[in-house]
């Protein structure tokens, strides 16, 4: 091989070693690229996912403040109702005492055998076994006559054959109370609807 030969050859050489040098360089800033975005990818994800956690904490925060807000406002309901029953309940009963001293000042004037049976309104709830209801529903108003050891739950099975809809609660007016699903296992004469009663059904 001559010394031109030689130098062409060498030349060659180092001619497809740079291209060589050349491609790995462009291949190598490719895979730094790819690998970047990949790492991108990678943080925008994990970013995501610390997003969605923070959110759904926010949420079981904003869910137990509202539970633990209804949990008291139900609580003062039922403080405020118990208080009214208990009014309520006191008021019925002094009636009841004013009536029974009128009842035995009025008696010696007045013969043994003559003396009027004591009126229906003065008798004790304990006395009663039967109470009347008037339900209020949506569709008009319904009277029946239950036992006194039912169920607020049997009365709202009822209420919803006849209705065709499921029941809620109850509402009275006077002295102003609800019952909701909480006192479904309750009798009428346990929540003192004896012996009557006017309910709005929900």
């Amino acid at each position: 091989m001559t010394e031109e030969e030689k130098e062409a050859k060498l030349a060659e050489l180092k001619e497809k070693l740079a291209s060589k040098r050349a491609a790995q360089a462009e291949q190598d800033k490719m895979d730094q690229k790819r690998n970047e975005q990949i790492n991108r990818k990678k943080t925008k994800e994990s970013e995501d996912l610390k997003e969605q956690l923070k959110v759904k904490q926010q949420i079981q925060e904003a869910e137990k403040k509202r539970r633990e807000r209804q949990e008291d406002i139900e609580a003062k309901k039922r403080i405020q109702a118990k208080i009214a029953a208990d009014k309520e309940e006191r008021r019925l009963r002094a009636e009841r005492e004013k009536a029974e001293r009128a009842g035995h000042a009025a008696a010696p004037a007045v013969p043994a055998a003559s003396t009027p049976a004591a009126p229906a309104a003065s008798r004790h709830i304990s006395e009663y076994t039967e109470t009347r209801l008037r339900l209020q529903t949506s569709a008009g108003s319904i009277i029946k006559t239950f036992p006194v050891g039912t169920t607020l739950f049997e009365v709202a099975a009822a209420v919803g054959e006849d209705t065709g809809r499921d029941v809620e609660s109850f509402t009275q007016n006077f002295p102003r109370k609800v019952f909701d699903q909480e006192y479904f296992g309750e009798t009428l004469k346990d929540l003192k609807l004896v012996p009557s009663a006017n309910l709005i059904v929900k």
